[in-house]
């Protein structure tokens, strides 16, 4: 491969984020990362990237040497994109097509994380060919731009990504796993819901299979997930347990129990025939991806 000769430079929009922690982590020898800092930070201005300001967008392509964007800088928050919309929009879509249009003018390859929040919830196993059907802001901001990366006449690649868990960065927002620790540690008790699934992935996984992905050139979409569904009270009392935390303090609920403003999808499970046949991706387990994690943070 080409990649493996010489160094290709690649931007990571929200790279204090989980994943990019993950991204981070598992980088191979032929990727020069481009560290940029946003609005909030007073560094140099050459390294100010905000995605929602175009012209900044465009300047910072023109200034440096980008081949591969990774862009995952997005509001996650589900209920604030709810309460929220204009300012989800600014951010999820507007600055996605800030970024899709900068990479349209430099033949760069984009990358684009998305969500299992497009899927409605209620037909899973979800494979790459299913239809979409958000039931949240949150899912219609990344459908929205799902489908003008589709239709720019762009190399791309859209990896929809489901929940994560990892060491995240001590300033960026908890996971269900840390969440869930940080809770334990304190002896509290915890209500977990028994009534959504999801493939769980372990952030250095994702990390680590997303530059794969890019070694090996592939565009289109992907579904990238952990290899086992479960809800959230399973997975809770499994990270009990490789934790050594009290499983006693942890109870089973619906999600009735919880009042929340965006809807929640009760089922997004994903097929991952074409991943696993497309790159040889071997999806962790629960325990696995626990236990990697534990033993990561010694």
């Amino acid at each position: 491969m080409i990649f493996m000769k010489n160094k290709i430079n690649v931007l990571i929009t929200g790279i204090n984020g989980l994943l990019g922690v993950g991204l981070i982590k598992t980088k191979p020898d032929w990727i020069n990362i481009i560290y940029t800092h946003n609005k909030s930070f007073q560094k140099k201005e050459s390294n100010k990237l905000d995605i929602t300001d175009q012209k900044n967008v465009l300047s910072f392509f023109n200034k440096n040497q980008i081949d591969v964007v990774i862009h995952a800088a997005s509001i996650g928050s589900v209920d604030i994109c709810e309460k929220n919309k204009s300012l989800a929009k600014q951010v999820n879509i507007l600055g996605t097509r800030n970024i899709l249009r900068a990479c349209k003018n430099h033949n760069t390859h984009m990358v684009f994380i998305s969500s299992n929040a497009v899927f409605d919830g209620l037909e899973a196993p979800y494979n790459e060919f299913s239809k979409i059907n958000p039931v949240n802001y949150y899912g219609e901001t990344k459908a929205v731009s799902e489908n003008e990366i589709k239709s720019a006449n762009i190399k791309f690649t859209i990896v929809r990504l489901v929940l994560m868990y990892g060491w995240n960065n001590i300033n960026s927002r908890p996971n269900p796993v840390t969440w869930l620790i940080d809770r334990l540690s304190k002896n509290e008790k915890t209500a977990l819901v028994n009534d959504t699934y999801v493939n769980p992935i372990y952030n250095l996984q994702a990390g680590e299979t997303i530059w794969k992905l890019i070694e090996k050139e592939k565009v289109g979409l992907y579904h990238l997930a952990g290899a086992e569904s479960i809800n959230r009270f399973d997975f809770g009392m499994k990270t009990a347990e490789i934790f050594g935390k009290n499983k006693d303090l942890l109870s089973e609920t619906d999600s009735s129990y919880f009042p929340s403003i965006a809807p929640r999808m009760p089922d997004t499970t994903y097929d991952l025939t074409k991943i696993k046949r497309e790159i040889g991706y071997v999806p962790l387990n629960i325990e696995q991806g626990l236990t990697k994690m534990f033993r990561d943070k010694l």
